[in-house]
């Protein structure tokens, strides 16, 4: 591991459309091979089906989303005395965005609708309503660190 000083926080520019740091992390999280504009459109089409689904702002819907999904404790693995523990430490708020994000992502691009945008668009949906691969993840980490409260005395 490296001695020098950590390396510092790059900051997004925020969304040109929708003036969020959020949305800009997402389109990043979704882009793949560097192809930005294709990323960005499928995330504009997707909150076009959103506001024609539910009716209501997209922007409303993604952030009641996000929050639902943030974790609040995550697993950590720590070697001790020849054992692995798994120990429940807290997320800090900057990577509880980031995991949110990246669930989103990933369990987006697994489910079975035709386009991307329209599988990004329903995950945040079911998301928003506490639904979905999403929320099961989370409450799964959740449920994973509930089991591991005994070793959270090994927090460093």
């Amino acid at each position: 591991m490296s001695r020098k000083s950590q390396a510092p926080k790059r900051d997004v520019l925020p969304d040109p459309i929708y003036n969020s740091k959020n949305i800009t992390k997402l389109v990043n999280n979704i882009m793949l091979d560097g192809k930005k504009a294709k990323a960005e459109k499928i995330l504009y089409n997707a909150f076009k089906i959103i506001e024609k689904e539910t009716n209501k702002k997209a922007m409303d819907i993604f952030n009641k989303a996000l929050d639902n999904i943030m974790p609040t404790l995550e697993l950590k693995v720590r070697r001790i005395g020849g054992a692995n523990y798994q120990i429940p430490v807290p997320v800090n708020e900057r990577r509880r965005k980031i995991l949110a994000l990246r669930w989103l992502t990933n369990y987006a691009r697994l489910r079975n609708e035709k386009t991307m945008e329209e599988r990004l668009a329903h995950e945040i949906i079911a998301a928003s309503k506490n639904e979905g691969a999403t929320i099961k993840k989370k409450q799964d980490t959740h449920k994973m660190a509930e089991a591991n409260k005994a070793f959270a005395h090994f927090r460093w």
